[in-house]
């Protein structure tokens, strides 16, 4: 009986991921962003499906799509993760963490199934920080955490958060107080792509995340002066991309060989932009991650020691504003040794690993305890369109859930 429900469940979990990947922002490709119209229509479609699954739906001020089962005043565990993408992206990272649970609770309610507690599914409007280069927004909004630099961001065009979230307030936004209290949360659990190949190296369909490693964003900038292209001797050039791409590779080389610790420049921008003017100004991201907070601080410093010498070098004034700063993250040892019992008798072993990359789990580790369940993804290729997850790992992970929330069940009421 179970293996004919979750089969069924397994092939609508694959048909949703797939409409899902159709609401995007930009034709042909999946994109969506923070509150842009597909957002929009992604959390219309979502809802929808929640409302299938009997779950009360709301939306909060920040864009966040709730669904609820269970009535007020008991407590709750939330499971979910993120509705928003990267440019041109794949179908499973962060969808994944919120339709798969819708479909565990359906497999539930089908076998006849009653939690004890509430759950919560939800869907983050932003975790990616596509289009203000500063990640976790929607979950920031949940965990009453929105603050005053947050909402200070800006993004290419100079539009801030708050002008966003003033516009769809209509008036003054009022930055959100915790969604829950801490004393009435169970905790936290995700599920997610793996992101990475060790999964698939061992053999194994899901695994259990032990921690989230540490991230550090910024905008870098250098500015020197613009020219002719034609009438400017090399040698009196302030050229600030020429800055910028020494930068670029100061970054990848003080980063290369230092094990778990990772340095990215994922957008470079060359003002004023035009082919026979030597460049004034470059804008940079910078991404640093590392599992040991003191590590990636110190390569943080590192790096920006690099630029400053370069800058000084070239004859360009060299700025940085830190944008996102968030210490590594370990999961609850009592949420993740139930889910690992959970990974163990689908699998036979529940190998523990831990996440190069940020999830809101970090967010809502300041509000709950947390867990993630990790999933195989082909070749370890997330953030491209090509990202894959073979249906039969789906139905393991769906396996693992279904699973996991009576025996998560079983141990609280004892």
């Amino acid at each position: 009986m179970q293996g004919k429900l979750l089969a069924s469940a397994t092939r609508t979990l694959v048909a949703r991921l797939d409409e899902l990947a159709r609401v995007t922002d930009e034709a042909g490709v999946t994109t969506r962003t923070f509150l842009s119209p597909a957002m929009a229509r992604a959390n219309a479609l979502v809802g929808s499906w929640m409302r299938e699954s009997a779950l009360d739906v709301r939306e909060d001020t920040v864009g966040n799509l709730v669904g609820r089962l269970g009535g007020p005043g008991r407590r709750t565990l939330l499971l979910g993760s993120h509705l928003d993408t990267v440019r041109d992206a794949g179908r499973f990272d962060g969808p994944l963490g919120v339709l798969l649970p819708l479909a565990a609770l359906d497999v539930l309610r089908a076998q006849g199934v009653t939690l004890p507690f509430a759950v919560e599914v939800v869907g983050f409007s932003d975790e990616e920080g596509v289009r203000f280069s500063s990640a976790y927004l929607g979950s920031k909004g949940f965990v009453g955490r929105l603050g005053a630099v947050d909402l200070a961001q800006r993004d290419p065009d100079g539009v801030t958060v708050g002008d966003v979230l003033n516009t769809r307030a209509g008036g003054t936004f009022v930055p959100p107080q915790a969604a829950h209290r801490a004393r009435d949360l169970i905790g936290y659990v995700e599920v997610h792509i793996e992101q990475g190949p060790v999964l698939e190296a061992a053999g194994l369909a899901a695994g259990v995340v032990s921690a989230i490693a540490g991230q550090t964003r910024a905008k870098v900038t250098f500015t020197g002066k613009a020219g002719h292209a034609g009438t400017t001797p090399m040698g009196l050039r302030q050229d600030a991309l020429a800055a910028a791409a020494e930068f670029v590779l100061a970054a990848e080389r003080l980063a290369q060989g230092k094990g778990p610790l990772v340095a990215t420049v994922g957008r470079i921008t060359a003002l004023p932009g035009a082919a026979n003017v030597i460049p004034g100004r470059a804008e940079l991201t910078l991404d640093v991650r590392h599992p040991q907070d003191a590590k990636r601080r110190a390569a943080f410093a590192r790096i920006l020691a690099a630029g400053r010498q370069i800058g000084r070098r070239r004859r360009v004034k060299f700025g940085v504003e830190v944008t996102q700063d968030n210490g590594a993250e370990a999961c609850s040892p009592e949420l993740t040794k139930v889910l690992a019992q959970s990974v163990k008798a689908s699998q036979g072993r529940a190998l523990s690993l831990p996440s190069g990359a940020g999830h809101d789990g970090v967010i809502m580790a300041t509000l709950a305890p947390i867990a993630m369940l990790f999933v195989r993804c082909r070749d370890g290729l997330s953030h491209h369109p090509d990202e894959y997850v073979a249906p039969k790992d789906l139905g393991a992970a769906l396996e693992i859930m279904v699973d996991f929330l009576p025996r998560l069940a079983a141990r609280s009421s004892s």
